[in-house]
């Protein structure tokens, strides 16, 4: 059988095959940590659950809108005038089939061949694959530790090139946990706006946010970069809705159309009494998102300082999302090769920074429990303590 060519140019998720690994491993009774899923450990909040449920006994079981339902547009546009400060109506607004099925849906209506998109690194491990399904070329721009992860404004400036349809933009970002400041984001928007090219801005993070540190959407500097900007978000990781798969675009009407003939021939609408549980998520109490961060809050102070109390180990404080991109680099070690011996010998689970372009690290989730957490850890000592 001959598959199609584009599926040779697409890696495998790493993510996906070590998680599904290390709960292989769990359920033939091994005593496994692991820090690998970006998962949060809580369950869906129950109010949540609720709407969800009403919804089935209402009888919303039926075919819906592509777009998504009209009630959720209109809570997901209030929440962006509101919280964001962004000018959105609900005919601006698809939803999805989850954050990654909003960016995969983009790239489907915006890339194609000779098209270049513009990826800070490290980065999360689906942008460059998407890019690649949708003919496009991924310009990627290493960023450093030092530099806390991010791209610098000239450094953005001097990838553009007159092939640039788009930038991409992750804030809080996966894997490192980096935050822009409002000044960051300011600088990143002239250059967009100099060169007249879009950008995306990956928010599904924004309310996970530590010591003071600010989320400013790019989308709302103002009107010119306004014009330019796509705004993808979902619900999966401040309200531990994972498994629902419901996130959201919002963009220029003329994308928002493009994106629902795509949608409209692929998936069809999201799951439609789950898009009941999302309008709850938005227009109900946000206290179980504050009740989550707490503990986030308290896990990456743990994870922190155990990391870099390890010698020849090290990591810079996140200040968003629940992950730590950690140096591995004096074990001599590629970030694979450790990742699998740490799993094998020590029955620790963690993502290889070469899924996210940085060889010489690897990500930790601190989105599991506290005994995960303390156990692991000191396995996790032990072993770099072995290796150096």
């Amino acid at each position: 059988m001959k598959l199609a060519q584009r599926i040779a140019q697409v890696n495998p998720s790493i993510t996906l095959t070590i998680t599904a690994e290390a709960k292989a491993m769990k359920a033939q009774g091994l005593d496994v940590c692991s820090f690998s899923a970006g998962e949060p450990d809580f369950d869906t909040p129950a109010h949540i659950k609720e709407a969800a449920k009403k919804a089935l006994d209402d009888g919303k079981t039926k075919y819906g809108a592509a777009v998504g339902e009209l009630p959720l547009r209109e809570a997901i546009a209030h929440k962006l005038q509101k919280d964001n400060n962004l000018n959105y109506q609900p005919e601006n607004i698809i939803v999805t089939n989850g954050g990654k099925h909003s960016l995969y849906n983009l790239m489907m209506v915006l890339i194609e061949a000779g098209d270049e998109v513009i990826i800070p690194a490290p980065y999360w491990l689906s942008y460059p694959e998407m890019v690649t399904l949708a003919g496009g070329k991924s310009v990627i721009v290493p960023t450093t530790a030092a530099n806390g992860y991010k791209i610098t404004a000239n450094q953005l400036k001097q990838a553009i090139t007159p092939k640039t349809k788009l930038f991409v933009l992750n804030s809080p970002s996966n894997p490192t946990g980096a935050v822009y400041s409002p000044e960051e984001i300011k600088a990143l928007a002239q250059v967009i706006i100099d060169h007249d090219i879009l950008v995306v801005s990956d928010e599904i993070y924004e309310k996970i946010l530590y010591d003071g540190a600010t989320h400013l959407s790019i989308g709302a500097v103002n009107e010119e970069i306004f014009k330019r900007t796509i705004t993808s978000n979902g619900f999966a990781k401040a309200y531990s809705m994972t498994g629902w798969r419901v996130g959201y675009v919002a963009a220029p009407t003329e994308i928002i159309k493009a994106m629902v003939k795509v949608q409209g021939h692929s998936t069809s609408n999201v799951c439609t009494f789950a898009q009941y549980g999302a309008i709850a998520a938005l227009t109900s109490s946000q206290d179980c998102v504050k009740t989550m961060l707490d503990a986030f809050s308290q896990r990456r102070k743990i994870i922190y300082q155990a990391i870099n109390s390890i010698p020849h180990i090290s990591a810079p404080m996140p200040q968003g999302a629940f992950y730590l991109f950690v140096d591995i680099n004096a074990t001599g070690l590629t970030s694979l090769d450790f990742c699998k011996k740490l799993l094998q010998e020590e029955n620790v689970a963690t993502i290889p920074g070469i899924a996210f372009g940085e060889d010489r690290c690897i990500r930790f989730s601190y989105a599991t429990d506290m005994a995960s957490i303390n156990k692991g850890l000191e396995k996790f000592s032990q072993f770099v303590n072995k290796l150096i």
